[in-house]
């Protein structure tokens, strides 16, 4: 199981290094070129989405005493996903940037700052959301884990409650046997 991990691991690994490289090029290429490069990132970010989703899978075979380990790794993997996200936003608004200050002629110095403050909203709804999605996925877990407990003391309770009857009718038995020995030794 973990060599199929692993080896999406490097083909994860391989992507992400490519998207990056890719990522880093888009503003300096000509406008038919970018075009181009941002259609394959785009292509790659779906490719790199789809080995999440098989790795994801894997962890989720894993037995629970080993899967915290590849669940801290998921979440690395998905916040570098992120974060490649964002670089590539960025890179397609330098871009767009740059084609529409060449149609206009602007300088853009307040745009350049309401961009800047549009990116960073952007940012904190991001992290808002992962915090949220990180949230739901600790509360799933603590319904999952209280669940368990609640079948375990149903059990226990059975268990309890059947030794506790055999516990009378114990209790009767040596009533009706003390009774008995109590009458012979009258007689």
């Amino acid at each position: 199981m973990s060599s199929d991990f692993e080896g999406y691991e490097q083909d994860f690994a391989v992507l992400t290094a490519e998207i990056t490289s890719k990522i880093a090029r888009v503003p300096r290429l000509p406008p038919d070129e970018k075009k181009q490069m941002v259609a394959n990132v785009e292509k790659q970010f779906e490719e790199a989405k789809e080995l999440l989703e098989q790795m994801d899978l894997e962890v989720r075979e894993i037995p629970p005493q080993s899967r915290g380990m590849y669940s801290n790794r998921m979440r690395s993997y998905k916040q570098e996903m992120g974060k490649l996200e964002t670089d590539f936003k960025r890179s397609r608004i330098a871009y767009s940037d740059e084609v529409r200050n060449e149609l206009l002629g602007d300088d853009g110095n307040s745009s350049e700052n309401q961009r800047a403050h549009l990116l960073d909203n952007t940012e904190r709804l991001e992290r808002s959301s992962r915090r949220l999605e990180a949230g739901y996925q600790i509360a799933v877990e603590t319904e999952q884990i209280g669940q368990e407990m609640l079948e375990n003391l149903s059990h226990d309770r059975e268990k309890i409650q059947r030794a506790r009857e055999r516990l009378r009718e114990t209790d009767a038995n040596l009533g009706k046997s003390s009774r008995v020995l109590t009458g012979m030794l009258r007689r």
